[in-house]
């Protein structure tokens, strides 16, 4: 039998990348290729990139540099480099990092069969275009193994909506929404395979508009109602999303699908009008507070994540009381926050930029302000209960951990938590970015 090709797979950045890893390795499976988690004995290595932090490229540069002793023993490794860096590179990746062999876009990874073949010919490969046809329709079908009871799952890519400050338009492309149906076959599939909970992913999520089985759009309100019904699916989340997106009946879903999970990561990026405006976010902070005021009396125990970014061009500190008076009125359970770096090729990068002082001072009053959000709300928790989807042993013998509906990660010391169970537990102790528990007797 001919010894198994290895393959190893590094990803960087959001969930998506994290799923688009997993469908690569299932491209590449019909190639002899199995996973290895060491790049040491791997004869392909795959960068799966992100652009969105900053010196996104450099990173990328730098982390290469660490192969070059392994392609140095054995000419015959592979590296290639995939997802948003590889897209906004192309050839010039090729050109400052020789021992690279494969770049290759975002939109393009169910062509990595065929690319690999002209590797192994002794060629070398850049796919970064945009291709007119669905990558999904030429992926394989995804194995049978059993997997873990959670599971990422992409129903819509790309973003139309250009903020000022983002790559995904150009990285990314347009957005695009996968058919409804194959959603949810991947779905059933999945749940085949011992998964409970999924998240559907997308740039845009809560924009999908993907095609019915019968013809016609369905929205997100829709695909979820619909998932809702496939047996053995008992949890459902998605992220990320756009506050212009969030239509009547999505919000109505939070209310009225018992499986839709009560957690909505609905990131705002700043509280000042004119902050923005210059982002072009084309919402107000009004507007986006009377959103969730909205969303809370549809589901009143709904937890809302955020994401902020501080020190944008032209910020001031008036415009930043406004970003903490936005964080008081909202009271979030969760949120990202960052200082604002510069991204080639967006216009926020030719605006006069914030002294990088005072943006990382204003980020830490901040992240102190949504630091005590955040442990107030799992502070409260305690001495309720909580559903928890156990999925795999926690750092301490006998522990077990898992997620609340709520998406806070829980621990519980009980035989019974076994990985694939959802049980109610007894919040016993609230911890920095965690809870503990016990399971309640039933």
């Amino acid at each position: 039998m001919t010894e198994p090709r290895k393959l190893y797979v590094r990803t960087y950045g959001c969930q998506m990348n994290v799923y688009d890893s997993e469908r690569m390795a299932e491209a590449l499976a019909p190639a002899g290729y199995v996973t290895t988690d060491s790049p040491d004995d791997a004869d392909m290595i795959l960068l799966n990139t992100c652009h969105i932090r900053e010196k996104a490229a450099e990173k990328v540069y730098s982390e290469l540099g660490r192969f070059k002793p392994l392609k140095a023993a054995r000419p015959d490794l592979k590296i290639g480099v995939a997802g948003c860096v590889a897209q906004a590179e192309g050839e010039e990746m090729m050109r400052r990092q020789p021992m690279v062999d494969l770049v290759i876009g975002p939109q393009s990874y169910h062509r990595l069969p065929a690319l690999e073949a002209k590797l192994r010919d002794g060629g070398r490969a850049v796919e970064t275009e945009f291709p007119a046809e669905d990558k999904f329709d030429h992926l394989p079908k995804r194995p049978k193994a059993m997997r873990g009871p959670t599971a990422f799952l992409t129903v819509q890519e790309g973003c139309d909506k250009f903020c000022a400050f983002c790559v995904v338009p150009y990285t990314r492309g347009a957005e695009v929404s996968r058919p409804a149906a194959r959603v949810l076959a991947e779905a059933r599939d999945l749940v085949a395979r011992g998964v409970r909970e999924v998240t559907l992913l997308g740039q845009n999520v809560n924009a999908y508009h993907g095609e019915g089985p019968k013809g016609g759009e369905w929205s997100l309100a829709r695909l979820v109602r619909a998932l809702a019904e496939v047996e053995g699916l008992e949890r459902i989340r998605y992220t990320t999303s756009h506050p212009n997106d969030m239509d009547d009946d999505l919000i109505a879903a939070h209310g009225d699908c018992d499986k839709l999970m009560p957690y909505l990561h609905l990131p705002v990026q700043a509280g000042s009008d004119r902050i923005l405006k210059r982002m072009n976010r084309k919402h107000t902070a009004e507007s986006y507070v009377r959103l969730i005021e909205r969303i809370r009396a549809a589901r009143p125990d709904i937890l809302i994540s955020g994401d902020f970014i501080v020190g944008f061009p032209e910020e001031t500190e008036e415009d930043f009381r406004a970003t903490l008076d936005l964080v008081e009125a909202v009271n979030y359970g969760y949120a990202f926050s960052f200082k604002y770096s510069p991204r080639p090729g967006t216009p926020a990068t030719e605006r006069a930029q914030v002294d990088p002082a005072e943006a990382q001072e204003r980020l830490e009053r901040l992240q102190a302000l949504l630091g005590r959000q955040q442990r107030a709300v799992q502070d409260a928790m305690v001495g309720h209960e909580v559903s928890v989807l156990f999925e795999k042993p926690g750092r301490f013998p006998g522990q077990m951990a898992g997620k609340s509906e709520y998406l806070h990660a829980v621990h519980v010391e009980d035989p019974r938590a076994e990985a694939g169970r959802i049980a109610r537990v007894r919040v016993t102790e609230s911890h920095r970015n965690s809870l503990s528990g016990i399971i309640a007797e039933t």
